[in-house]
């Protein structure tokens, strides 16, 4: 049986897109979903073995439904991620920009030509739907006179293309991350991130600066950090933090064990390939021959040795 695959839907958006470049999916079973939680929702019910989902862009930054449905409810597991180009088209049923009154499209997409936009559209009034392809779905049925979208959903619907490239910052790239139930991570490529949402103890005066201390420590690069309040109690947040390595890496596995004996709780979100750039280099102590010597060398001290 193919394995089934869940993203931000409908037919059409970029996660299609993204989802479409891993080896293997275009035989799979694609379930296309209204909203981010209902991505998550079908994985945790099992209704899909994975799902796919923006977790941030290089133009807004952070997707927070994407960050809330990961540090809140059952766990999931991130195990690959992609990085996808994006280039939004105006497509309309019309065949002028003069007969655009009213344009629709993601809150993120609205953004990102927000300069082009102002400049060509200055009198359309902006109206936020749940993904790019859903706008071009709205302009097909006539409710609005044009989207903000990917070519793929212009095309999918019938809808001409009045202007492309319309992005007010060219080269923009969305990360999207594949979410499945949480198992045994892949085995490491020498290439990859960890993931890991932290709470830290309020009652700890410099905790963050604690956690971040573990890391440096360690000679770990961490590549991304954000914030996200905790629900139920003002002025408490999560902290999600991504680094470079595995937790099979011993540098990486022995900083995670220390952030979960001084942080009030520690989510494991995944090691996996990274998709952009090759990690970076660390100096010779922080080495796994560096390590695994230095676990040598205290078993021996604590036998009674005292190795040379």
């Amino acid at each position: 049986m193919p394995d089934s695959y869940a993203f931000l839907g409908p037919a059409g958006t970029f996660a299609q897109q993204a989802l479409l470049s891993i080896p293997g999916v275009s035989e799979a079973v694609l379930l296309p979903c209204p909203g981010v939680p209902a991505v998550t929702a079908a994985v945790r019910s099992g209704e899909a073995r994975y799902g796919l989902v923006p977790i941030e862009n290089s133009v807004e930054g952070p997707v927070s439904t994407t960050t809330d449905e990961l540090v809140v409810g059952d766990p999931l597991q991130i195990v690959r991620e992609v990085f996808l180009p994006v280039s939004f088209v105006l497509a309309a049923r019309g065949k002028s920009l003069d007969d655009v009154r009213t344009l629709v499209s993601h809150p993120h997409a609205h953004a990102q030509v927000r300069a082009w936009v102002g400049a060509n559209l200055p009198g359309a009034d902006a109206v936020t739907t749940t993904s790019t392809a859903e706008a071009a779905a709205l302009v097909a049925r006539g409710e609005y006179d044009a989207a903000v979208c990917a070519s793929i959903a212009a095309e999918n619907h019938g809808l001409a293309i009045l202007a492309d490239g319309i992005e007010d910052t060219k080269d923009a790239v969305t990360r999207f991350v594949l979410l499945t139930l949480p198992e045994a991570p892949a085995p490491r490529t020498g290439n990859d991130r960890t993931s890991i949402v932290v709470h830290i103890r309020q009652e700890q005066p410099g905790a963050l600066s604690g956690v971040l201390a573990e890391l440096a420590s360690r000679s770990i690069n961490l590549t991304r950090i954000e914030s996200r309040p905790w629900r139920e109690r003002i002025g408490e947040y999560h902290f999600i933090l991504e680094c470079e390595g595995h937790i099979a890496d011993p540098r990486v596995g022995d900083a995670l064990a220390a952030l979960h004996r001084i942080c009030a709780d520690v989510r494991f979100l995944g090691s996996y390939p990274r998709a952009d750039r090759r990690n970076e280099g660390f100096p010779d102590h922080a080495t796994d021959e560096a390590f695994d010597e230095a676990a040598r060398w205290l078993a021996a001290v604590r036998q009674g040795g005292q190795p040379r």
